[in-house]
């Protein structure tokens, strides 16, 4: 200990620090190269010439000789580059320039024998001469810089301060980036073993690193004979992380980090600094599926110089919905929303990205009809995109007035209004929870669902002209959004717990904001009226393996460091969320993640006479009998957890809408 201890003083004087973390100048490394040219020329020429019969003409000197061998090697390393790469660095490619540069020089003193042996009638140099030189001379321009980097790799591997990792993959790129972070100066982390999820692999050791293949039930073992406990991968293997190994990795406690793809390794500077690319793994890689590219030229061709308005725009759906519509040209983008800061905030974002996007910002409320009428007018929008809701189910809970009165009447507002100006396609955002709602946001977003799409059907019977398309996208959780599960856990960490969990077994689908809403574009653009598309959501996550993965990457230990507790479920909330209703079934569409949900139509006459009794109630305050209103409309949903569960039964004992689907 005494000696590392030492060592370690000498390792981060400043004398030391600059030796060897300043590379050699590009001559020294030239002249080294020349010197042992001249070395091995010098030496094969002597030995050569001794055996010669005739006495030497004064150009036919050693001396002379090797002269020009070092001219033809200076000439040949100028042209290659064979000096500029860093030697403690050297890699394949290094040595390929070498090989290189040594080959070329060859030939050229080939040629030069050629030549001079059709002048004089004797061998200048012998092809021997050539072949031994190039030989020798190569051999050892490696073995220094080989000697270099080893010398190199000793003293900056006795850095007791690197983090041990055990690197993924057993690939020529995994170990090439191992042996990369074991020769940085001031690396983070020593790569101890290569971890391998090929079955084929057989567990050996490669040019020092030992490989072992993986296997769920001793991965512990191997960690922990290595004295380590975290595992480093690259980027492009996500993937396998995600739909292979993160789980067990996590419940074994090993922290995992993520090399960010570099685009290459450039070995001609002092430093690699890969270590500068490594990121601790959110939660959010792992429950996010692979980036969505949305190039669909149908899309741009629908919005390219087009005029767009989207409500809810600086919400986290709304505004990720401006973005994607900005890069695809449009020619206006009308944002409408309540929130000034946030709006000020995107159109801060908007100008910096988009300088020339021509960008109204509409500050108003969709519940308020004359002001809504008023940017129709102005602007004449041919695409709306309509995300503004409440979405917060415990808080609507407690205020169904409200909730009805932004989510149903500000989406009949909004929709009568796409109809009254000509909107040609009228794209809303639902959510799961509409599917058999228990709770009033639930209910409020299957009502809007109802109204648009029984509009649809109603103005396409009676109107001669081509009608407004109304389409509905339904989709689940999106990480990262405002009020999501995420941040509060992240929060709840941050402080040192507890973590708060409404019930052990409550799961949930999740999706990235990007990927939901370039679903959103694809749908919009695929519609022709009257659909309700639901997104493939992947695999439901349960939360409370969610809160034990933030834990456990966050690098601390579930309930010692921790502590994950149950509160209850919260009012309207469920277990299970659903994507389609018992009754539903699905058609296939073009894409692969986004399915027709089949649904029975609502009569447009019955849900104008359901719309005008939840407005009544709405404006008496008696939020009693809104919700009630609500289940007559809506026969499926069934509160859970809530206060309104005793009107189940009212609703089960009378039937208020017969008939009411065509």
């Amino acid at each position: 200990m005494a000696e590392n201890k030492l060592i370690q003083r000498i390792l981060k004087s400043r004398i030391f620090k600059k030796i060897y973390e300043t590379p050699a100048p590009r001559w020294v490394v030239l002249l080294v190269d020349l010197l042992i040219v001249a070395v091995f020329s010098l030496a094969t020429i002597a030995v050569t010439s001794r055996y010669a019969t005739a006495l030497p003409s004064p150009l036919d000197t050693t001396i002379v000789k090797v002269a020009i061998v070092l001219a033809v090697y200076f000439i040949s390393s100028m042209a290659i580059g064979s000096y500029k790469y860093v030697i403690r660095l050297s890699v394949f490619e290094d040595i390929y320039k070498l090989a290189l540069m040594v080959s070329i020089a060859s030939l050229m003193l080939i040629c030069f024998e050629f030549v001079i042996r059709n002048i004089i009638p004797k061998p200048y140099f012998t092809y021997w001469n050539v072949f031994v030189i190039a030989a020798t001379s190569f051999t050892a321009m490696v073995a220094v810089r080989l000697l270099v980097k080893t010398a190199y790799s000793i003293l900056t591997s006795v850095n007791t301060n690197r983090t041990p990792v055990i690197m993924l993959g057993s690939a020529i790129n995994s170990y090439m980036f191992a042996k990369a972070l074991k020769m940085e100066s001031n690396g983070r982390f020593d790569p101890v073993a290569l971890l391998s999820l090929d079955e084929t692999k057989s567990e050996t050791d490669i040019n020092g690193i030992p490989l072992y293949r993986y296997n769920a039930e001793n991965i512990a073992d191997v960690f922990s004979r290595h004295d380590c406990d975290t595992l480093l991968f690259l980027s492009t293997q996500l993937e396998e992380i995600r739909d292979g190994i993160a789980d067990v990795l996590l419940q074994n406690n090993i922290h995992l980090l993520m090399l960010n793809q570099v685009e290459e390794v450039d070995t001609s500077t002092a430093s690699i600094n890969l270590s500068a690319h490594v990121k601790n793994i959110q939660v959010e890689d792992l429950l996010g599926r692979a980036p969505i590219k949305n190039n669909n030229p149908k899309i741009r061709k629908l919005i390219e110089n087009e005029v767009v308005m989207i409500t809810g725009a600086a919400g986290s759906i709304g505004s990720e919905i401006v973005r994607q519509v900005a890069s695809f040209n449009a020619k206006e983008i009308v944002l409408i929303d309540q929130a000034e800061t946030p709006m000020h905030d995107l159109q801060l974002e908007l100008s910096d990205l988009y300088p020339g996007l021509n960008i109204h910002l509409f500050i108003g409320d969709v519940t308020n009809q004359r002001r809504m009428e008023k940017a129709f007018v102005e602007f004449r929008p041919k695409y709306v995109f309509h995300a503004a809701a409440y979405k917060h189910v415990p808080m609507m809970e407690c205020n169904p007035s409200e909730a009805a009165l932004t989510n149903i009447f500000g989406t009949k507002n909004m929709a009568d209004l796409s109809v009254k100006y000509g909107v040609e396609k009228f794209v809303m955002i639902s959510t799961d929870k509409a599917v058999n709602p228990t709770n009033v946001m639930g209910a409020t977003k299957r009502i809007a669902e109802i109204y648009v799409q029984s509009l649809f059907f109603k103005i396409s019977k009676d109107s001669k002209h081509a009608p407004t398309q109304f389409i509905t996208t339904r989709f689940g959780n999106v990480l990262g959004s405002n009020g999501s599960v995420i941040p509060l856990f992240r929060k709840q960490i941050e402080k040192g717990g507890p973590i708060t969990v409404t019930h052990k077994d409550i799961i949930r689908y999740f999706m990235t904001i990007p990927e939901a809403c370039s679903l959103v574009l694809e749908a919009g653009c695929m519609g022709e009226g009257g659909e309700i598309y639901i997104f493939d959501m992947g695999k439901p996550v349960k939360i409370y393996d969610l809160a034990r993965r933030m834990i456990t990457l966050a690098g601390l230990k579930v309930d010692k460091d921790i502590k994950i507790v149950e509160t209850g479920l919260r009012p309207g909330e469920k277990l299970y969320e659903e994507l389609l209703n018992n009754k539903e079934q699905t058609i296939a569409t073009g894409h692969s993640k986004i399915l027709i949900s089949k649904v029975p139509v609502y009569k447009f006459d019955n849900i104008i006479n359901g719309l005008v009794a939840i407005r009544s109630a709405i404006e008496e305050n008696d939020n009693h009998l809104v919700v009630l209103e609500m289940k007559y409309l809506v026969p499926e949903y069934k509160s859970q957890n809530s206060i309104w569960q005793e009107l189940d039964s009212v609703v089960e004992n009378e039937s208020r809408y017969n008939n009411q689907y065509y």
